[in-house]
């Protein structure tokens, strides 16, 4: 083992003289761009649905407060990001052996055909919920495959040295997709819920073509057999695992929610052993498809499970500041029910451009000072945003809550591009597609979990406040004790699912018989733009303090991980591109030499 001087990674462009010339570097501009474009509208896609949801069920006819059309609402928020979530770490091996460009390829084609399918939804009532679910699975099987396989195309197409600046490029519009989703489907909702989906074709079919004309497979190929083993348990524990978690929040029986549901209990317990056996199948698996060894690199390690944790932390987030705003804000600020997506969305613009300005510079930075300062700083920023939000009024001044938003932009940007890139610059060439799909799915797999655990606690803590006041509020305007009594004792999801969606539920709850025979006066009160949000606002409070305690500890404790990744550590190649690269294991690192391994360099922190 001898010390050497840090040279660019070798899998970078060999087309060509050197990382610095012009043909190699307009590729990786090529490169950087399309995948941009490619990973922005998936991620668009994730979130635009959320906000358009209220449009979408009015357009195919269906109340989405009918208890039976819950799991209707649930899989149209959910279906796309479990299926990223369950099939990114499969296409971004199959990536590995076949090309990740011709995977990424055919997931902008599959994508932008599923789009088109599901702005020509034909049918209305439970026939269309069924089509848009189905199509959303087809359309998060492309949106799996352009985000399992770009971070592997950018950085196959970027220098060691430069790929910072270009995966924190991709990276921020990745999440910015998250957030920009809510505006763009707050705009196109207002016009017709079919546009939320039309909007995806033209930029589709020009991102497939110019894919199709301008990239190529720079990255080495695998020559590997698939695991189906492994990828038929991974797939089947992960979707157990995230079916009990979606169906958790539902009521059962008597109980507020479903976690005594024996098919929950049966589901997530059934989904976590399923996932033990995958980790077996995949230890003494000849070819295995989730990369396990690569967990002995520590930087691959600690920015996976930081990953993990802080979606975990932001994606509840994202639910909760929509039902702040649609549900109780917004209306009490003299706002329709009808305007509260669009508002939503523009409201929280501060969010977006927190993350627009931290992520570009983070990444860029993080080339030459590493990435724990900046990943782990950023988490402490959104920790300190998390609780400034528990600590403001429900109806807020809201110059106070953009700062807030603000800040926790900036701390996600801060976070997300130096995370990826460390993670993506510790892995071989030739494992780089794995690598993004298992960060991938760490990101998604937090996103879906996040709704789990949020709604729960949210539903926890309405549990022991919101019955008394729905009870005590609707009697004191004229409804019958018993009517109100009846109501407040129904599963305060009904009311939580009314609240993000926007919707004033009083009228659907106490019947247009009640309110027939009640005072006028009370009638229009009770039905009113701020009688109900001005009822909830105390209960969702006490809820809000559960789930930012929550969210404070979760990004926390992934602050910790970051803070746990070591120096910084770039793998360079050294075998011939024809053979397979056996995983490093991580060297301890001195603090001022650079120590080169058999198939890697590591570079201390500064």
């Amino acid at each position: 083992m001898t010390a050497r001087p840090a040279s660019p990674d070798s899998s970078a462009p060999t087309a060509s003289a050197g990382p610095d010339d012009a043909r190699s570097r307009r590729y990786a501009m090529v490169a950087l761009s399309n995948t941009t474009v490619g990973v922005l509208m998936a991620t668009i896609d994730a979130s635009i649905v959320i906000i358009s949801l209220p449009a979408i069920f009015r357009g195919i006819g269906l109340d989405p407060l009918e208890p039976s059309n819950i799991s209707y609402l649930l899989w149209m928020l959910m279906g796309y990001m479990v299926v990223v979530a369950v099939l990114v770490v499969s296409l971004g091996r199959l990536g590995d052996m076949y090309g990740r460009v011709r995977i990424y390829n055919a997931g902008f084609a599959v994508f932008t055909v599923a789009s088109a399918a599901l702005a020509l939804t034909p049918w209305t009532g439970s026939k269309a919920a069924l089509w848009l679910i189905i199509m959303r699975v087809v359309q998060g099987i492309g949106g799996a495959m352009l985000t399992a396989n770009s971070a592997a195309i950018i950085t196959d197409a970027f220098p060691a040295n430069r790929r910072g600046m270009a995966l924190g490029i991709n990276q921020v519009a990745a999440l910015a997709g998250s957030f920009l989703g809510l505006v763009l489907g707050g705009v196109l909702s207002e016009w017709n819920w079919r546009a939320i989906f039309w909007v995806n074709v033209p930029i589709g079919i020009a991102g497939t073509i110019w894919a199709y004309l301008s990239l190529r497979d720079n990255g080495r190929r695998t020559a590997a057999k698939i695991d189906w083993l492994g990828n038929l348990t991974f797939a089947v524990g992960l979707t157990s695992l995230l079916a009990a978690v979606t169906y958790g929040i539902q009521p059962y029986g008597g109980h507020m929610m479903g976690w005594t549901n024996p098919k929950v209990l049966t589901a997530l317990i059934g989904g976590v052993v399923v996932l033990g056996i995958f980790a077996v199948i995949e230890t003494r698996a000849e070819q295995p498809m989730f990369q396990l060894g690569l967990f002995r690199i520590r930087s691959f390690a600690a920015g996976n499970i930081a990953l993990l944790l802080g979606a975990v932390a932001r994606g509840g987030l994202q639910f909760m500041l929509i039902i702040w705003l649609q549900g109780i804000w917004l209306p009490l600020h003299g706002y329709d029910y009808e305007q509260t997506p669009l508002w939503a969305g523009i409201y929280m613009l501060p969010l977006t451009i927190g993350f627009l300005v931290a992520g570009p510079v983070s990444g860029a930075l993080s080339d030459r000072y590493g990435a724990k300062v900046f990943s782990t700083g950023g988490l402490v920023a959104s920790a300190v945003g998390y609780l400034g939000l528990l600590l403001i009024p429900t109806n807020f001044h809201y110059p106070s809550f953009a700062l807030l938003l603000l800040l926790i932009g900036i701390g996600s940007g801060l976070f997300a591009a130096p995370n990826s890139t460390a993670i993506m610059n510790a892995v071989p060439a030739e494992m780089r597609g794995s690598a993004s799909g298992m960060r991938s799915t760490f990101m998604n797999s937090g996103s879906v979990l996040s709704i789990g655990v949020f709604f729960s606690l949210m539903i926890a803590g309405l549990a022991s406040v919101l019955p008394r006041t729905l009870t005590d509020g609707l009697a004191s305007h004229g409804v019958p004790t018993d009517v109100a009594t009846r109501i407040g004792s129904l599963p305060p999801v009904g009311s939580l699912f009314a609240a993000f969606l926007g919707y004033n539920p009083v009228e659907h709850l106490v019947g247009s018989d009640t309110l027939a025979k009640i005072p006028p006066a009370d009638a229009h009160t009770l039905t009113g733009r701020e009688f109900f949000p001005s009822l909830i606002a105390s209960p969702f409070h006490h809820g809000l303090v559960i789930v930012f305690t929550m969210a404070i500890v979760i990004t926390l404790i992934a602050a910790g991980a970051s803070l746990l990744r070591g120096g910084r550590y770039v793998h360079v190649d050294e075998m011939p591109a024809t053979a397979d690269a056996s995983l490093p294991a991580q060297p301890s690192v001195a603090a001022t030499v650079t120590v080169s391994t058999a198939d890697g360099v590591v570079f201390p922190a500064d």
